[in-house]
């Protein structure tokens, strides 16, 4: 499968949704969940919004980081994000806005990294151990 979504799309969703972050303990009442279900989106959500205006896209201010790392860090990111509710136990805490809002954000963090074009996890390197073989010998 080829990545699909445009690093221009990336770089202004990535706005959205790390603004979104910061502000999901209160839009989705889960100050008095738990301390992990408060803090945990709060720093994922900044993390994002300090890596956007690094990364290297159309939207960024200082473009310095590279797309590639920024790609991996939102899977990964977004893989903690979406195990929180079962990890810090509050999966069955606030009628489950907790967990469905924790698994959304994560889920929407992998899916960014996995299908935005320039990612390491769906576009094959440019040189290989066959290619560099090759080149030497």
């Amino acid at each position: 499968m080829k990545p699909f979504i445009s690093t221009s799309f990336y770089g202004f969703f990535k706005y959205i949704t790390s603004l979104t972050l910061i502000a999901s303990p209160w839009l989705f009442h889960l100050v008095d969940v738990s301390s992990a279900a408060l803090l945990l989106p709060m720093y994922i959500g900044w993390l994002q919004l300090i890596l956007t205006i690094f990364v290297d896209t159309k939207f960024s201010a200082i473009r310095q980081l590279p797309i590639q790392t920024n790609l991996v860090l939102d899977v990964v990111m977004g893989f903690i994000l979406a195990v929180s509710p079962w990890l810090y136990t509050f999966a069955d805490r606030n009628n489950g806005t907790a967990f469905a809002s924790a698994l959304c954000f994560g889920a929407l963090l992998m899916f960014l990294g996995i299908f935005t074009k320039h990612s390491p996890f769906l576009t094959k390197s440019i040189r290989s151990t066959t290619d560099l073989s090759r080149l030497n010998g």
